[in-house]
């Protein structure tokens, strides 16, 4: 026993030793490392730890901090009550199954406490595309700085990173309206809680090989990337403490007609992505591919005009939100061959709802103005039912695209920090213009066959179906 009592004695002096050297040198580090090349470098000792199980290293004197952000979202989808639209074999039909919707891998780093960047690709499916690829300042009071690729900040749907959307899809006018990742530089002030200003400018996106061979085609013959510029408010004042907060938000976008970003046929001016616009968008389904709206190219476009409309709030577990987007093409009456010079006006909603049936919290991330994981009231998990209603209108001024509607309802079971279920339910319902750009039937004409031609079907509904869908979610 006395041995025993002279080895512990012994051993805590050398363990509060070895606490202290550790603790000076995750201070003062090594001053004797060499990298491979044969150069003196900085070095000093990081700790490893897993906040909500996602792999973290970091030196907090030092103000370093690296980690990982992987994601894997496997979907199931399938459709019923299909009426027009594809037709096979003279029947209305819609192909379900299931897809990768996202095999996201990311590495991000903050370095000396003031430089934040981040690298984030997708491999969904097999195909590689890059997503986030941006470095960001914080050094300055009260604002920060982007450069780099990355989501410009229009919508608060869109924004909203895709591990924490309320439903498997975005709504309809997000996914055709608002811009996503770009190429660009943005600026942030933001000196209170309550009120975020940014603004920035952005040009082509930075995501596939595909784009990069575009953007090189459009330089050889001379066309330069047009640039876009993007700008946000919004006043986030709490109501009711820490528990509730309301959310009102404007966002506008000129958009040059100048892009560089989709294919165009050689020698074609007139191909969407230069002097030309397109806009479409699928039902709030992945699995399934169709457009049923779709305007098709139309040339002659001076520039776009886009404005958004935001307002929520939530308190405990409930929570509101919508959007209204407008987009105006704006028509060049210099532009040879254009007859209907008059300003194609399109729009859409949506509002959507949530509630967490067993003592969870919404969260709010005043940062970026927008909603983030929520808290679970239970060990198990919780359960988070939500419901909404979404709508597009791409008919204006002799272009008839189609206009549609979604209503949706939704589970999700939260399991843990890393992994939820999720399950939709939507029923969806277009118009007879929206034929996919003449593709796609919308009804039946007055001798009883499908047809693609608006004028000739008998009513005026065109595609509808439900649709049921699954999500299974991991991040790590």
């Amino acid at each position: 026993m006395r041995k025993l009592l002279l080895l512990i004695a012994c051993i805590i002096p050398l363990s509060i030793f070895a606490q202290e050297q550790m603790q000076k040198e995750m201070q003062t580090g090594d001053t004797t490392a060499v990298n491979q090349y044969g150069v003196k470098v900085s070095s000093y000792p990081l700790q490893a730890k897993a906040q909500n199980d996602i792999f973290v290293l970091e030196n907090p004197a030092k103000g370093y901090k690296f980690w990982m952000d992987n994601r894997v979202q496997f979907d199931g989808a399938t459709y019923f009550n299909l009426k027009n639209g594809m037709l096979v074999n003279g029947t209305p039909a819609m192909a379900g199954g299931v897809s990768l919707r996202r095999v996201r891998s990311a590495v991000k780093a903050i370095v000396d406490k003031d430089w934040y960047a981040e690298v984030d690709c997708d491999f969904a499916n097999g195909e590689f595309v890059l997503e986030d690829a941006y470095i960001q300042y914080a050094g300055l009071k009260n604002f920060t700085f982007k450069a780099g690729n990355f989501k410009e900040d229009f919508s608060q749907d869109e924004t909203t990173t895709s591990r924490y959307t309320t439903f498997m899809e975005r709504a309809m006018v997000v996914s055709c309206f608002a811009p996503s990742r770009h190429a660009g530089l943005q600026a942030q002030w933001q000196k209170f809680d309550w009120l975020r200003i940014s603004g920035g400018i952005s040009w082509q996106p930075v995501d596939d090989s595909g784009t990069l061979a575009n953007v090189e085609d459009f330089n050889k013959q001379g066309k330069p990337m047009g640039a876009n510029y993007t700008g946000k408010i919004v006043w986030m004042p709490s109501l009711f403490g820490e528990s509730g907060r309301l959310h009102i938000g404007y966002n506008a976008s000129y958009r040059s007609a100048e892009k560089t970003d989709d294919n165009l046929s050689s020698g074609n001016p007139a191909g969407r992505g230069y002097n030309s616009d397109m806009f479409s968008s699928r039902n709030t389904t992945a699995v399934n591919r169709l457009k049923f709206l779709n305007t098709g190219v139309y040339p002659g476009v001076k520039y776009d005009f886009l404005q958004g409309y935001e307002l929520g709030g939530y308190k405990d577990g409930f929570r509101i939100n919508g959007e209204l987007i407008t987009d105006a093409s704006v028509m060049n009456k210099n532009f040879t061959g254009i007859t209907n010079y008059k300003t194609k006006s399109f729009w859409g909603y949506y509002v959507q709802a949530a509630y967490l049936l067993f003592g969870g919290k919404q969260q709010y991330d005043v940062s970026q103005s927008e909603f983030t994981q929520p808290t679970r009231g239970k060990k198990w998990g919780d359960i988070e039912v939500m419901a909404r209603f979404d709508y597009l209108n791409l008919n204006s001024q002799g272009i008839y695209g189609g206009s549609g509607q979604n209503i949706a309802l939704g589970v999700v079971y939260h399991i843990n920090n890393n992994v939820k279920i999720m399950l939709n339910y939507q029923i969806s319902q277009n118009d007879k213009y929206a034929n996919g750009n003449g593709k796609f039937a919308v009804g039946r004409d007055v001798y009883g066959n499908y047809t693609t031609d608006p004028a000739l079907a008998a009513s005026d509904f065109g595609a509808r179906f439900n649709a049921i869908q699954t999500r299974i979610e991991l991040d790590f």
